[in-house]
């Protein structure tokens, strides 16, 4: 709100017209009579330059007072914001510009504590105006007689004023030395806009305001904050000796810190418990009784910040404030989103189901351990909604050793990072493609142990040449299988032909359609990767889009955007709006069963992923990328899609394999179903514990889907990776050692890509 001034008759006093009680009257038009005798003094003692010594008018110097601008922007003051989960409870505080602070009105502060600031601070506050003639007289007589600055003369309203100085300042030190300054213009201009504050505010407006802007110590800005970090209790319930504690602080929070010095905070609370007497306030017995009463301190120090929210909620909480910074629902620009942001007083009501995050965490820790280089992070969506259920990794948050602040579930607009390649995991998406275009899950390709990428065209109509080094992890040639058989298997020489049948640029369309992009610009989200090796998973992707990706499977070829939002209301009470889930249908059901009919192979005991399938109707999809850089399994329900990696942030080009141990275990290959499976089906079960047994839509399975042959390996067994090399981009192949069950790596080509494991 801005104040502007009109043309004002009068320099350092006024006649206060509102709240002035009738007996008071007389007494107040008899001190103003003589105030012009005195304005010269009184404007003297304020530092305002001499208006006798420069033989100046009394009504020159006014004239001169009321050319000065007095437009006070009165501040929306910052506030703590409160993130919550779908239950209620609280994630996480978030205090906007550093400042711990709730605004509450008037009426929700105890009239004890509005007595015990006045009487000390400015008993005669509902007498004067902006300038107390009488107060200042006394002030100036006492700093006269004592030959310096024993006491101040400024009202509430003139402090409060330069309380907003302060607060406009925002912490910068030059600004807040010129805040604070004591020279003549600041005095001045402080002045002039107290009178207009009292022209345009009641005494109550005025005094609620104050009491919300000023600090009391300890990070405590206004009296809700104070008071529930001192005692633990709202400002409506602050007893006598509580209210006299906090009033007493106001003047020096530091020196009259009763956390810090209690014998000055108690000093001090007995000063205010005194004046209180003095004036009437309170009777003499109650200020005495008062006095002797210990400071009965009851501290809660407040925990702020995503920091320290529990249960490694606190990539969720920073994610969320991503959300709100980058979310164009929350303001057309990225200024204005910030400054909602720092504004505060926001209510936010997330996704984030307890129980589900709860599950997730222990799953990570059980099976990784923080001080492993490698890390598994996984994320939780709910199908047919989009809402975010729970979010973890196994390097917890925070900036010590073994911990991150980087969100592995999220991408970089999100604090993220560049996502992790996806192995197989990405070939359900060729799946859906080739469904949708008419292709039927008996359709059979002879299927050898090493084949040729078939020519492809893009969607900018490039075309890439026949190339070389399409091959599965076994010299074992797999023959004539249908989708059904080669999903199982997971066999890299049927699915890239199959791309080729479905049409690269159709795969690339179904991917961007399911969320699916490569996630490692800061500046936004690019195209994917379209190479010839995309089905084999060559893009990175973030556990969060995979998750997302295959809960849509699970609703029958309805997407749903990913949400973390349920609700936002200010601190007035007023509703925002919220990123929508936007749900609509991207495939036909028949094809969204087909890929349920496919992915239900994998965890059946005919697949790969068949020791991690969970007691309820499932599917999923093991990933593996070259040399084990990655290792992936998503999976889903009805009610819950998961999607898990475990892979090394700080160098996703390396191989797991070398680092013999995963939370002490060692593993001759990490593949999928070794590594992040169990944390998947750990996780799932917890959180699908007491859930109803729906069945997902199934396509009917060809009649010659026989099962596959499927590798076996332990953590504790096996020598060599049985991999030769992978496709598309980048790697010389070897010769792959004995794998697992005995099976036998073929030998690698030079390459451009990943080949994708088990």
């Amino acid at each position: 709100m801005l104040l502007t001034v009109g043309a004002a008759n009068y320099l350092v006093f006024m006649a206060a017209t509102r709240s002035v009680p009738t007996r008071h009257k007389i007494g107040l038009a008899i001190r103003l009579f003589g105030a012009s005798a005195l304005a010269g003094t009184i404007v003297a003692g304020l530092g305002i330059p001499a208006v006798g010594a420069i033989g100046l008018s009394a009504k020159a110097a006014a004239n001169e007072f009321n050319t000065i601008p007095n437009d006070l922007a009165i501040p929306d003051l910052a506030q703590s914001s409160t993130i919550y989960d779908a239950d209620g409870g609280v994630i996480a505080k978030v205090y906007a510009q550093g400042q711990n602070r709730t605004s509450v009105p008037l009426s929700k502060i105890a009239p004890v504590m509005q007595n015990a600031l006045i009487d000390i601070e400015d008993h005669r506050y509902y007498q004067h105006g902006a300038i107390d003639l009488e107060g200042t007289l006394r002030a100036l007589t006492k700093n006269a007689s004592a030959g310096a600055t024993t006491q101040g003369g400024s009202t509430l309203t003139q402090q409060y004023v330069k309380n907003v100085f302060i607060y406009e300042a925002d912490g910068s030190p030059s600004k807040l030395a010129e805040a604070t300054r004591q020279t003549t213009g600041r005095k001045i201009q402080e002045l002039r806009y107290a009178i207009k504050l009292e022209e345009e505010l009641s005494k109550q407006q005025i005094l609620d305001d104050y009491l919300n802007i000023t600090y009391f110590g300890e990070g405590a800005y206004g009296i809700e904050a104070a008071s529930e970090l001192y005692f633990s209790v709202h400002a409506s319930q602050l007893t006598l000796t509580q209210a006299a504690l906090l009033a007493g602080l106001e003047q020096s929070p530091s020196q009259y810190d009763p956390t810090v010095n209690p014998l000055d905070a108690r000093a001090r609370r007995n000063t205010v418990l005194a004046s209180m007497a003095s004036y009437g306030t309170i009777t003499q017995a109650q200020a005495v009784k008062a006095e002797a009463t210990p400071l009965n301190l009851k501290v809660t120090w407040p925990r702020t910040g995503c920091i320290t929210a529990q249960q490694d909620e606190g990539f969720f909480c920073n994610y969320v404030e991503d959300v709100i910074l980058q979310d164009p629902v929350f303001g057309k620009t990225a200024p204005a989103r910030q400054a909602l942001w720092n504004q505060g007083g926001l209510q936010i009501h997330t996704t984030l189901d307890p129980r589900d995050q709860a599950a997730e965490n222990q799953a990570v820790i059980d099976n990784v351990r923080a001080s492993n280089q490698a890390a598994a992070s996984t994320t939780m969506v709910q199908p047919g909604t989009g809402k975010i259920l729970a979010m973890a990794q196994s390097k917890p948050y925070g900036t010590g050793q073994n911990q991150t602040e980087i969100n592995y579930n999220a991408d970089a607009d999100h604090n993220g990072g560049e996502g992790f390649q996806t192995g197989s995991v990405f070939k359900a998406v060729t799946a859906a493609t080739a469904l949708q275009e008419g292709i039927p899950l008996s359709y059979t390709i002879d299927a050898p142990a090493v084949a040729d990428y078939p020519e492809m065209t893009d969607c900018r109509g490039n075309v890439h040449p026949a190339v070389s080094g399409d091959m599965n992890d076994t010299s074992t040639a797999p023959g004539d299988i249908n989708m059904v058989q080669a999903m199982a298997a997971s066999v890299n020489t049927y699915f890239v032909p199959l791309e080729a049948k479905a049409g690269l640029c159709n795969v690339v369309h179904m991917a961007q359609s399911l969320g699916l992009s490569y996630a490692g610009s800061t500046n936004g989200l690019v195209p994917l990767a379209q190479v010839q090796s995309l089905t084999l998973g060559v893009n990175a992707l973030t556990p969060l889009q995979v998750a997302n990706a295959y809960a849509t499977f699970a609703n029958n070829g309805v997407y749903c955007n990913a949400i973390a939002i349920n609700s936002i209301t200010t601190n007035a009470g007023k509703s925002l709006p919220v990123p929508a889930a936007d749900c609509h249908r991207v495939m036909r059901k028949s094809t969204a069963a087909g890929v349920n009919t496919l992915l239900a192979s994998v965890v059946s005991d005919e697949g790969t992923g068949a020791t991690v399938g969970i007691p309820w109707s499932d599917a999923g999809k093991t990933g593996t990328t070259n040399e084990d850089d990655q290792a992936w399994f998503a999976g889903y329900t009805k009610q819950i899609s998961d999607a898990t990696v475990v892979s090394n942030p700080d160098n996703p080009n390396k191989s797991l394999d070398p680092w013999i141990t995963i939370n002490g275990l060692y593993y001759p290959n990490a593949f999928g179903y070794l590594t992040s499976g169990p944390i998947w089906k750990q996780a799932m079960t917890t959180s699908m514990n007491g859930m109803p047994d729906i069945r997902l839509d199934f396509a009917p399975r060809p009649s010659d889907a026989v099962r596959a042959p499927t590798p076996t390996s332990t953590p504790t067994s096996g020598t060599g990776n049985g991999n030769g090399n992978g496709t598309g981009g980048g790697n010389n192949g070897g010769t792959g050692g004995t794998g697992w069950g005995g099976w036998t790596g073929g030998t690698g080509n030079t390459g451009t890509g990943n080949n994708d494991g088990w």
